[in-house]
């Protein structure tokens, strides 16, 4: 297929992902400030929020102080910001018009309702209630998209440039949403394994839907280093970097083979970052340090992205 075809069809995938990810960061943020006030602690859980995006450097263009009102506008709607999730959502939508042969009548209508519904919403959000219910329509939105394309795209080049874009995004969210506990430096008085930082913990799992596969898989209460190594390690959890890697490898092969067995650096860099993954143990990043690997890993994920591009879609 032409290269700008499948470039749009990558950075649809992509950005609608982004608008889910980026409304998962948000609600960690919104419930580690609410539990950090309800036990009379004070933190930075918005400037951590802000880091995780990686949005922190055009919000301080604008705002001189992380707080709550406006990096949720920032994140939500502001049109400076291309990565909120009103922008990314547009942006999907334009990637979607550019390719709309390629997709299929329940690919184009789940994104273009989505598309239609945002822009006549009127967001409340001032009130817990009213960004809750936001950031949990927009992941039902993205979750309607990924059903629709994964049950009604043909298994062919579109499909997998489709589910790269997927995986490559929801790797590096999840990396940074783990990552938001690094930032979030608990107060004095708290220590590990107090009520903060229990909630914390248990707010990142919420957040990527994962609280109940851990209690399946572990049995045990919430401890640090079990959570780290289900959202990095355990192929089992859909969105942990291991599953997430797993695809995008599968993706990568089938492209290759597709395309004469003709293989780049892009592939190369996505078997290095599988290997890590797949040898790691947790023990292991957390002796020589959590943050590190995570932001090694992000570092990993854009340069993925973009000798993928190289190769590929330019």
């Amino acid at each position: 297929m032409l290269s700008r075809a499948a470039d749009s069809l990558y950075w649809l995938a992509r950005y609608l992902e982004r608008a889910e990810n980026v409304a998962r960061i948000v609600s960690v943020g919104h419930r580690m400030a609410s539990v950090a006030r309800s036990l009379g602690s004070g933190g930075n859980e918005w400037l951590s929020t802000l880091i995780a995006t990686g949005c922190e450097p055009g919000y301080f263009e604008k705002y001189a102080e992380a707080e709550q009102k406006t990096v949720i506008d920032y994140l939500v709607r502001d049109p400076d910001n291309p990565s909120s999730i009103l922008s990314s959502i547009e942006t999907a939508r334009r990637n979607a018009r550019a390719v709309r042969t390629a997709l299929t009548i329940d690919m184009w209508d789940a994104l273009n309702e989505t598309w239609l519904e945002v822009r006549n919403l009127k967001l409340d959000l001032a009130s817990s209630e009213g960004l809750l219910r936001f950031l949990d329509w927009v992941r039902e939105r993205s979750l309607l998209f990924n059903g629709a394309y994964a049950s009604t795209m043909l298994r062919n080049d579109a499909f997998y440039f489709t589910r790269l874009g997927t995986f490559i995004e929801r790797a590096d969210n999840t990396a940074r949403i783990l990552d938001v506990k690094y930032y979030v430096l608990l107060p004095q008085h708290e220590g590990v394994g107090g009520a903060l930082d229990y909630y914390q913990w248990q707010s990142i799992l919420r957040s990527v839907s994962a609280l109940r596969a851990y209690h399946w898989v572990y049995h045990d209460r919430l401890k640090p280093w079990l959570i780290a190594e289900l959202l990095m390690l355990r192929p089992e959890m859909p969105r942990s970097l291991m599953a997430c890697h797993d695809q995008i490898g599968q993706y990568l092969t089938l492209l290759s083979e597709s395309h004469g067995g003709k293989r780049g650096e892009c592939h190369r860099l996505a078997g290095a970052m599988h290997a890590r993954l797949r040898y790691g143990r947790i023990q292991d990043i957390f002796q020589s340090g959590l943050h590190e690997f995570l932001t090694g890993f992000i570092d990993n994920s854009v340069d993925l992205g973009r000798e993928i591009s190289g190769f590929y879609l330019l």
